[in-house]
C-alpha cells in the first residue's frame, strides 16, 4: 500500500513520524506547502513538515498549487494519500488519483467547527470537549465520511496552543489504527449529520465589556497565534493568557498593577488576571515582571472596541 501524506505545520508532524515508524517503506512522498519568508528579514523557511520528512529521508513535493501538479502526483501511483492541514484544496482531479481514497485528519469532533481554525474556535466557545475526526475527503469543505473519531476534554485554562499539541498527538494515535482498517477493507463509513462551518480566526482586540469567562477564552484561543490585544493609555500590550479573578469595576478598568497581585482587569462581569503579555516591540513576559519595570497605575483604563 503506498502511501502520500500532504501537511504542513507543526501540528502535522506528529503524524508523519507515526506514518513513518509503522509505513516507512510505504511513504512514497510528502506534500507540503512552498517554503515561505519568516521574520523581519524575510528568509525562506521550511514548513515543520518538510524539516521532519527530511530527517526521516522522505522525498518531499512542494507545488504552489497541487490542482496544477496532477501528472507529477499521478507518477507516484499511491494508492491512497492522507492529509493534515495542509492548506490547499484538493479537485476531484486529484482525489482520484488514488484507489483506496484521501483521508483528512481533522480537528474536531464533525460535523462541528468545519473549516478553519477549529481548535481556536473551540476554546473561544467555551466548548468542554473537541477531537480528531478521520473522514474521507470529498469536495465538499469537511463534509466526507467519517471512518473515525475520538473525543478530547477542553479545561478552563486550555490554551489554543495547549490543545493543538495534545489533539497532534491523539491524531497520530488513531492515524495507524485508521490506515489499517482501509487496507485491510474491513471498515463502515459514518454519514455527516447537519454542522457548521467556522471562519478563519484574526488577531483581535479584547473588548472588555464582555463577561470575564468570555475575554479569558477569547485571550486562550488566540494564544499564541493570531493573538489579542489591548491599549492603556501610550501602550499597546499584546495578550497569551488570560483567567477570571475576583474583582470589579468599570469595564477595561486596572484594578491591579501591582507585581505581587498581578494585572487585573474589569469586565462587563467580573474581571481577568492577564498574566502573559508582550508589550508592542517588546518580549513575551509575565505580569510581575512587566509590572515590575513599568508605571501602569490602577485606574488607567483600556481603550474600549469601536
Amino acid at each position: 500500500m503506498k502511501i502520500v501524506f500532504a501537511g504542513t505545520p507543526e501540528f502535522a508532524v506528529p503524524s508523519l513520524r507515526a506514518l513513518g515508524k509503522r509505513y516507512g517503506g510505504d511513504l512514497v512522498a510528502v506534500i507540503t506547502q512552498p517554503d515561505r519568508p519568516q521574520g523581519r528579514k524575510g528568509i525562506l523557511t521550511p514548513s515543520p513538515v518538510k524539516k521532519a520528512a527530511g530527517e526521516l529521508g522522505l522525498p518531499v513535493l512542494q507545488f504552489p498549487r497541487i490542482r496544477d501538479n496532477v501528472s507529477e502526483l499521478s507518477d507516484l501511483h499511491a494508492d491512497l494519500m492522507v492529509t493534515c492541514a495542509y492548506g490547499q484544496i484538493l479537485t476531484q482531479e486529484v482525489l482520484d488519483l488514488f484507489p483506496l481514497g484521501v483521508w483528512n485528519i481533522h480537528a474536531s469532533l464533525l460535523p462541528a467547527y468545519r473549516g478553519a481554525a477549529p481548535i481556536a474556535r473551540a476554546v473561544i466557545d467555551g466548548c468542554k470537549e473537541t477531537g480528531i475526526t478521520i473522514m474521507k475527503t470529498e469536495l465538499g469543505l469537511d463534509t466526507g465520511d467519517i471512518l473515525l473519531s475520538s473525543p478530547m476534554e477542553i479545561s478552563d485554562t486550555d490554551t489554543a496552543d495547549a490543545l493543538t499539541g495534545r489533539l497532534s498527538l491523539l491524531a497520530a494515535k488513531l492515524l495507524p489504527e485508521a490506515l489499517e482498517a482501509i487496507g485491510s477493507g474491513e471498515y463502515s463509513l459514518k454519514k455527516q449529520g447537519e454542522g457548521f462551518v467556522c471562519k478563519k480566526v484574526q488577531r483581535t482586540q479584547v473588548d472588555f465589556s464582555r463577561p470575564a469567562r468570555e475575554v479569558s477564552a477569547l485571550v486562550r484561543g488566540l494564544s499564541s497565534a493570531p493573538g489579542s490585544w489591548g491599549k492603556v493609555g501610550e501602550l499597546t500590550l499584546n495578550f497569551f493568557y488570560a483567567l477570571p479573578a475576583e474583582g470589579s469595576g468599570e469595564a477595561g478598568e486596572v484594578l491591579s498593577a501591582d507585581p505581587k497581585r498581578g494585572l487585573i482587569v474589569a469586565c462587563g462581569e467580573g474581571a481577568v488576571r492577564i498574566s502573559l503579555l508582550q508589550p508592542a516591540g517588546g518580549k513575551c513576559m509575565t505580569d510581575a515582571a512587566f509590572l515590575n519595570g513599568r508605571k501602569l497605575m490602577e485606574g488607567a483604563r483600556f481603550e474600549p472596541v469601536l
